[in-house]
């Protein structure tokens, strides 16, 4: 008669048993650093999963994929997949009590790879999470300048203007490709290195070599400022961004449903990644920080209370940065519908207040048929609140261009940059 065989032989030999696991803590306890209290856990966990992902991506992924609708799959693909697995890593990670690579050559020594694979993962976002950190720092440093240098166009080399490319394009546009990147016209072209961005890539090199130079020691006291602080940053927003005209049309545009996109499989799809996303599942973060909790720590709990935060910072976010982009998009409705009364008012020598705002629509549909041939060569803007609501960006994109511009319109301006720049880079 056969016998089966196990497939992972010796595994009960590499995991330790749960009264060996006790005898190990005590042994350990003089050795291996743990967290001082819950607090710092929770606080780090919260640092770690809710970033950049929650305050760029998310609004932008719920924009593109009908609005409030794509809350659903996201809310129910955060409890099938996000929760699962993030409950996963903080078992196995408390349970071995080791790193990513420990923990991975324990459960069999072929897995090896995947902890290095993880570690190699987290390395590169690195590289590119720093580079962001470096531009924020760049923009945080130049928003002690009243006003804001990307505010408006610099004059040109002969002070008899301003700089032509920024007339051409905008002052934010200008400052971000030109100012910060000093970008090349093409890609063959890689152009030199720029000193102050150097600058400030070392700096924030060095300021996360000083947060995690002696390991949870420094991170579970850095928390206490760079986890809280963006909530504090996104509240002081939420409230000044709900005291702009048109915050709200930004809000009822971002909730309201279209739920044909739940037949897309695109949205499930982007859903599901971005849950990956928003909690860094497999980067091996998590179970580094888990493998610093007693045994006894009740990581299920964690994870659903994790899983609650980051889905409401996700949704929170998502409603402050969309405040700001329906004030933005607002004040562009309101340019152009100026811009067009202005071009009637000359154009038929009106008298001043003749056309405004509130019967712009019915002057111009009366002058339409009026004069169709004088309005058509008139090359009226086509003003549409929804198109300009409807200019989805996300990333370097929304937070360089997009809040800035909108920063540049609000009143002590420089004063809500360095707000907002703060909270990027906690």
């Amino acid at each position: 008669m056969r016998c089966l065989q196990v497939p992972n032989q010796g595994l009960e030999e590499r995991i330790p048993s749960y009264e060996e696991l006790e005898k190990l803590e005590n042994e350990e306890a003089g050795d291996r650093p743990k967290w001082d209290n819950k607090a710092q856990y929770m606080l780090t966990i919260v640092g770690f999963c809710v970033g950049l992902g929650n305050v760029w991506r998310f609004p932008y992924l719920c924009q593109s994929h009908g609005g409030g609708a794509f809350m659903i799959p996201f809310l129910i693909l955060l409890v099938l997949e996000g929760v699962p697995l993030l409950h996963l890593e903080f078992a196995i990670g408390q349970r071995l009590r080791k790193g990513s690579v420990g923990v991975w050559s324990t459960i069999h020594p072929y897995l090896t790879g995947i902890g290095i694979g993880s570690m190699c993962v987290s390395f590169l976002v690195s590289l590119y999470y720093n580079t962001i950190m470096a531009w924020v720092m760049w923009y945080f440093f130049n928003s002690f300048q009243d006003p804001l240098p990307w505010s408006q166009c610099p004059v040109n080399a002969n002070m008899t203007g301003l700089v032509s490319e920024c007339e051409r394009s905008s002052p934010v546009d200008y400052y971000w490709y030109r100012e910060t990147l000093n970008t090349t016209p093409d890609i063959d072209n890689a152009g030199g290195l720029q000193w102050w961005m150097v600058l400030c890539h070392v700096s924030a090199w060095a300021l996360l070599f000083i947060c995690i130079s002696r390991g949870i020691e420094t991170t579970g006291k850095a928390v206490y400022i760079t986890s809280t602080l963006p909530y504090v940053v996104l509240t002081i927003f939420l409230i000044r961004g709900l005291t702009l005209k048109g915050s709200l049309n930004g809000v009822k545009f971002l909730f309201t449903p279209d739920m044909n996109e739940l037949m897309n499989p695109t949205t499930w799809l982007d859903a599901g990644a971005q849950v990956f996303y928003s909690f860094s599942l497999a980067f091996g973060g998590l179970l580094s920080f888990s493998s610093y909790n007693s045994v006894h720590n009740n990581c299920e709990q964690d994870a659903v209370i994790i899983s609650i935060v980051n889905g409401a910072t996700a949704v929170y976010a998502a409603t402050v940065i969309y405040t700001i982009i329906g004030f933005r998009a607002t004040e562009k409705f309101d340019d152009c519908i100026t811009g067009n009364i202005l071009s009637l008012l000359n154009t038929f020598d009106l008298p001043e207040g003749n056309v405004t705002e509130s019967n712009y629509d019915q002057v111009l549909h009366n002058l339409n048929g009026t004069y169709p041939e004088v309005i058509q060569g008139l090359n009226l803007k086509t003003c549409d609140l929804n198109s300009f609501l409807s200019e989805g960006v996300e990333g370097t994109g929304l937070a360089f261009i997009v809040f800035t511009e909108a920063i540049t319109k609000m009143p002590v301006s420089p004063v809500w940059s360095v707000l907002f720049f703060i909270m990027l880079f906690c």
